[in-house]
């Protein structure tokens, strides 16, 4: 998922960026109104933002209000001011969550997920790739607008691998991932099995997959969004 942190602080910046690449999002860092707004345009799949409310051009809680004019998306403020009133003006304003510095990294991230959960129920929960959309609350696939079978199993995979479009996953990750609904395990030789079906049900063509593609040496990750 997409990242945007408004910070002016570098330190904080480089610190937290850290953080956030080791949770698999993609983080996109500006230091003032002027091109949150315009990142903000330009990347229409954020997920988050991370809105720091002392910035050098603009007012924190005044980017808030054109942050949201442009995109309902989960903000959380960032900053150092811990007054009561700070706080339950953006709260009160519509924000997610709003954490004082200094803050502990795990803390945040934790918060982050938190209000990502919470955006994902109140939606329909779809995510698309390519000509797939992946139902989450119907726990079902489909392949250009029609259902497509899927075992507990294969769904549990494919579900792997869309939550996490940035990772390359190792065979040994998947499997300590997909014991069966029976526990039964999951070997190597059954993986390969199980990968070579979803690729008949989702792929225009098995033999050169594009949505479950192969990471010679390692394992196997998300193709290109747009293919």
């Amino acid at each position: 998922m997409k990242i945007l942190m408004i910070e002016d602080d570098e330190a904080i910046r480089v610190g937290l960026k850290y953080y956030l690449e080791q949770e698999d999002f993609i983080v996109l860092e500006v230091d003032n109104g002027k091109d949150a707004l315009s990142c903000l345009e330009q990347n229409p799949d954020l997920s988050i933002c991370l809105l720091d409310v002392n910035l050098p051009d603009c007012n924190g809680f005044t980017l808030f209000s054109e942050i949201k004019k442009r995109k309902d998306i989960p903000v959380i403020f960032l900053t150092a001011d811990d007054l009561e009133t700070s706080i339950v003006m953006g709260l009160d304003m519509g924000a997610d969550d709003y954490v004082t510095k200094p803050f502990r990294a795990r803390e945040l991230i934790s918060r982050i997920h938190n209000c990502l959960r919470k955006k994902g129920n109140s939606s329909n929960s779809l995510i698309h790739f390519q000509n797939i959309t992946l139902d989450m609350n119907g726990a079902r696939v489909l392949k250009d607008g029609k259902d497509v079978f899927l075992t507990a199993l294969e769904y549990k995979i494919v579900l792997t691998f869309f939550l996490n479009p940035n990772t390359v996953f190792t065979r040994e990750k998947i499997l300590a991932n997909i014991w069966d609904v029976d526990e039964n395990y999951v070997n190597d030789n059954t993986l390969t099995v199980y990968i070579k079906r979803i690729r008949e049900k989702l792929e225009e063509d098995s033999t050169h997959p594009k949505i479950i593609v192969t990471v010679r040496g390692i394992g196997y990750k998300l193709g290109d969004m747009n293919v």
